[in-house]
């Protein structure tokens, strides 16, 4: 059963304790991307049904300035007393459905502490609210996107169960994109994008490690990891960029019903791909596991 609680909330630092805020509006191919999936995603969005994993999570509220809240899912790691790494989850176009909350979750049976902001709750009707979250991306680390997930980063390191400093950050769709930008500046070991848009290389300055997945077949998004990598290695990051030749956009994720219909007619190619997804995944465990370990709580 869900728990409606207010957890230890952390009140919202203002983006930039670890580096000075930017007020950079993010480039014009990020946000031509995402106007892309935007456009498709608020076709369906409405009837998209949801996939019942039994992976619900603890659901809590975090603090923000102002009296606000947002709320996430919270999914420690049961029957342990050891303080574990922890990652931030960023769900794609469609929200926090529970398809994002089983990979949330999934993160748990590899000994990593998850939590799931839900960025569109409150923002009003589905495509509004996407439109709304794309255009928080858009102010680059000022954005309300970015105080909210610097909060929830705040209340994930401060909890008993996570050691520390050891914090991840993977982003699926919309939200891969987004965790690009937001590791470029913020306190984070590692970030795993799945099928992002690729920011133009100066907004990756500073970035943390990089484990990135892409399908080959996802006519919008795939020639984003050529340029990902050629930015990562002139900066000097480690990283592991590849490409699934016969995956598409959204292969991590089980669509059904009309976004399955529609997925697979776009030239994104949207559709889960199995033996693609349980590669990334655990590519992404591995670089994680490997990242964060070497960090002091």
């Amino acid at each position: 059963m869900v728990q409606g609680v207010l957890e230890r909330s952390a009140v919202a630092r203002p983006f930039g304790l670890d580096a000075q805020p930017q007020h950079d509006a993010v480039p014009a191919r990020f946000v031509r991307c995402d106007r892309a999936i935007h456009t498709t995603f608020s076709v369906c969005v409405e009837a998209c049904p949801s996939h019942t994993m039994g992976a619900v999570g603890n659901d809590v509220a975090i603090a923000l300035t102002g009296g606000r809240a947002i709320s996430a899912a919270f999914f420690p790691v049961a029957g342990t007393t050891e303080p574990l790494p922890g990652v931030l989850v960023i769900h794609e176009a469609l929200g926090l459905t529970p398809e994002m909350r089983r990979l949330a979750a999934r993160f748990t049976e590899h000994g990593f502490v998850a939590l799931a902001p839900d960025f569109l709750a409150g923002l009003g009707p589905k495509p509004f609210c996407i439109a709304r979250f794309m255009r928080g991306i858009g102010r680059r680390g000022v954005g309300r996107p970015y105080r909210q997930l610097d909060a929830a980063r705040a209340w994930l390191r401060g909890r008993p169960e996570v050691a520390g400093k050891r914090i991840g950050v993977a982003g699926f769709c919309m939200g891969g994109g987004f965790a690009l930008l937001y590791a470029a500046g913020a306190d984070v070991q590692a970030v795993a994008p799945f099928y992002p848009a690729v920011p133009d290389d100066d907004a990756l300055d500073g970035i943390c490690p990089v484990v990135a997945s892409f399908g080959g077949r996802d006519a919008l998004f795939a020639g984003g990891a050529e340029r990902l990598t050629t930015a990562l290695a002139t900066l000097g990051i480690d990283h592991d960029v590849r490409t699934y030749p016969d995956a598409g956009h959204g292969f991590m994720t089980r669509y059904d019903g009309i976004t399955a219909w529609l997925g697979r007619r776009l030239p994104m190619h949207l559709g889960h791909d199995p033996v693609a997804a349980e590669e990334a995944w655990q590519r992404m465990i591995a670089f994680f596991s490997r990242h964060l370990a070497a960090v002091p709580q």
